[in-house]
């Protein structure tokens, strides 16, 4: 009798298959509506560094039309419906105290320069109404985040000078400490805390951003550095590109008590699709990725969360989305789990265009304040490759003065060398 009462019901599964088929094509559908009026805002892609390390930054030998082993190139971000794009001007932990300001400039001129060979795609904005002008022209707008606070050399000099170049986000930290802000490596114990969270040069780092209008970024920082800086900052900050720690339980992921935080500063936590980060293990998929997005939806809400690939800077990505040409998939994903048309659109950009109308209103109201000066301690820097000028370090006798050049010959035979 059972096996006739299966039988009679085999009927039933074309049908079934029927309707599936139906909802997936109408969600895909849905999903390209929606994102043809509201292209997704994504906070980090590192293109710039592929330029660096396969060309040289030579961007007469590329043609990102064609350019087909990195994630990204124009006809993925335009199937892809990508309206704005932070860049990464990234240079890694090993610059740190020595050409790191110099090679993060290279990295801003990449950006600059893209914009102006491919002028029909790319739009380089700094602001709110940048992008919109950028989604309604139909261009990326390409916008500049230097990813590691080891790329200012401790100097608010040149903080201001990377935004007057354009910059509009500043990652705190990469994989390593710099001399006022603590990294994710010291949650750990790879690296020591050095200035438990934020130094007070750090904390004078973080408001001169606020007065400048530089967005601030908590991928890469500690967990200690996350809660200071939410206590610090007179603006909402980002998580450019991380995930949720409850789902992967590694440090470069965003505790839940900090998700609560992020909601009542109104914040954003923009996830990362770096397979280590979804699933920490080495494979994932689309679905897993959208469990991060239902997961900060639930602890933070739907205003808290946004899309930060990372790409061209990890070397696994999860199947399903394997470029930028991919997130109107997860996009359907999540409207096939519920996710209202508001809401996506929240995620897709209204969630950035609001945090970043609020860096712009806090620096607006800060404009009276005066810049900080007060440069760090030089005990803080000291070594063979600064000079110690405006310091009150004695260097009046000749003999000193020959040794500094001296060291600072060897430091520069170094960069070349190494």
């Amino acid at each position: 009798m059972a096996a006739k009462h299966s039988m009679s019901l085999l009927w039933l599964l074309p049908l079934i298959l029927c309707e599936l088929v139906t909802m997936v094509s109408s969600n895909w559908t849905d999903a390209l509506r929606i994102m043809n009026n509201t292209p997704v805002i994504d906070g980090h892609n590192d293109l710039p560094w592929q330029l660096l390390s396969k060309f040289n930054n030579q961007l007469g030998q590329v043609d990102l039309y064609t350019l087909n082993d990195t994630h990204t190139n124009i006809p993925k971000l335009v199937e892809g419906r990508v309206g704005a794009q932070f860049w990464a001007a990234y240079v890694p932990c090993d610059t740190q105290g020595k050409d790191a300001v110099k090679r993060t400039l290279e990295q801003i001129d990449v950006v600059h320069r893209m914009c102006e060979k491919y002028p029909g795609e790319f739009l380089c904005a700094n602001s709110v109404e940048g992008i919109a002008e950028a989604f309604r022209d139909k261009k990326v707008a390409s916008l500049i985040g230097v990813e590691g606070g080891h790329s200012i050399d401790s100097s608010l000099g040149v903080l201001r000078t990377f935004y007057n170049l354009g910059v509009r986000y500043m990652t705190l930290t990469h994989s390593c400490n710099v001399p006022w802000v603590d990294n994710w490596l010291v949650d750990t114990g790879s690296d020591p805390a050095k200035s438990n969270g934020l130094s007070e040069f750090g904390k004078n780092v973080i408001l001169e951003m606020n007065r400048l209008g530089m967005i601030v970024d908590l991928a890469h920082v500690s967990v200690k550095t996350m809660k200071d800086t939410l206590q610090v900052s007179q603006a909402p900050v980002i998580f450019s590109h991380s995930s949720a720690y409850e789902l992967c339980k590694h440090a470069r992921n965003v505790p839940d008590d900090v998700l609560r935080t992020v909601k009542e500063k109104r914040g954003l936590v923009m996830v990362n699709f770096y397979n280590d980060y979804v699933t920490c293990k080495g494979a994932a998929n689309l679905s897993d990725v959208a469990n991060h997005f239902d997961h900060i939806k639930k602890i933070a809400g739907y205003e808290s969360v946004g899309f930060g690939g990372d790409y061209d800077g990890v070397p696994r990505v999860p199947d399903g989305l394997e470029d930028v040409s991919k997130y109107p998939h997860l996009v359907a994903e999540l409207l096939r789990r519920g996710w209202t048309q508001t809401q996506l659109e929240a995620a897709l950009a209204n969630n950035f265009l609001r945090v970043f109308k609020e860096v712009e209103q806090t620096s607006i109201k800060m404009k009276t304040e005066k810049p900080k000066d007060a440069p760090i301690a030089y005990k803080e820097i000291e070594s063979d490759c600064h000079t110690s000028y405006g310091y009150d370090i004695p260097t009046d006798d000749a003999a000193h003065s020959h040794i500094g050049k001296g060291l600072l010959l060897v430091c520069f035979l170094y960069t070349l060398l190494f």
